[in-house]
């Protein structure tokens, strides 16, 4: 299995921007990507980073560079990987916002006998998903995504397993969801958090605090 990665810095999380700045929402990323990236390589698992920047990463990955929108970018990843790789490896696409994914959570997905496993964000999203035969199989990103990438999968005639992961279906877009990264989390993402000064302040509703580091 070879893991996938797609990556925007510039202009990325704009729905965090009520609670944190550019460069704060980039620092950020970067700090998701190296937990994602640093989960990956210790289940032995190869990364491409498919990354709309140029930009270097101080990463065990193998960068690619792609000026394409997401569903663009990696349907072509996909076609170039069935192309070229002999035998097909499996393909796992893991969003670069999913920063609790888990050495378990790898582990589990590798073993499934299935053609296709998805793990569904919130609100329809495809957080994660595993895909047998690139050759075969197209992915359709955005909107109700989970539903478009079941139906490709009826449609091919793939066998389909849903991972129904709390952790996984946690990805960082609102500021809400980074209470569960600080609640969760256990890596770089979480104490970059804890270091801006970020905690959670429990009433009768548990909310996400911002006091002076």
């Amino acid at each position: 299995m070879r893991a996938v990665i797609p990556l925007k810095i510039s202009n990325c999380k704009t729905r965090l921007s009520s609670v944190l700045s550019a460069s704060e929402r980039e620092d950020l990323t970067r700090a998701m990507l190296s937990d994602i990236v640093g989960t990956l390589r210790r289940c032995g698992v190869g990364v491409d980073l498919l990354s709309t920047s140029m930009e270097p990463f101080d990463l065990d990955v193998n960068q690619i560079y792609s000026d394409y929108e997401l569903n663009e970018s990696l349907n072509e990843y996909l076609s170039k990987t069935a192309e070229h790789r002999t035998p097909l490896p499996g393909i796992l696409i893991v969003m670069s916002d999913v920063p609790l994914l888990n050495e378990e959570h790898v582990r589990y997905i590798s073993e499934r006998p299935e053609d296709i496993v998805i793990a569904p964000g919130r609100h329809g999203g495809t957080n994660v998903m595993y895909i047998k035969d690139p050759g075969r199989f197209k992915v359709d990103y955005y909107g109700t995504s989970f539903l478009d990438h079941q139906r490709e999968a009826e449609e091919k005639k793939l066998t389909i397993h849903i991972y129904d992961s709390f952790y996984l279906s946690c990805d960082m877009d609102e500021p809400d969801d980074l209470i569960e990264l600080l609640i969760h989390g256990k890596g770089k993402a979480t104490r970059l958090l804890q270091e801006w000064g970020f905690k959670i302040r429990k009433n009768h509703l548990i909310e996400l605090v911002r006091e002076p580091p």
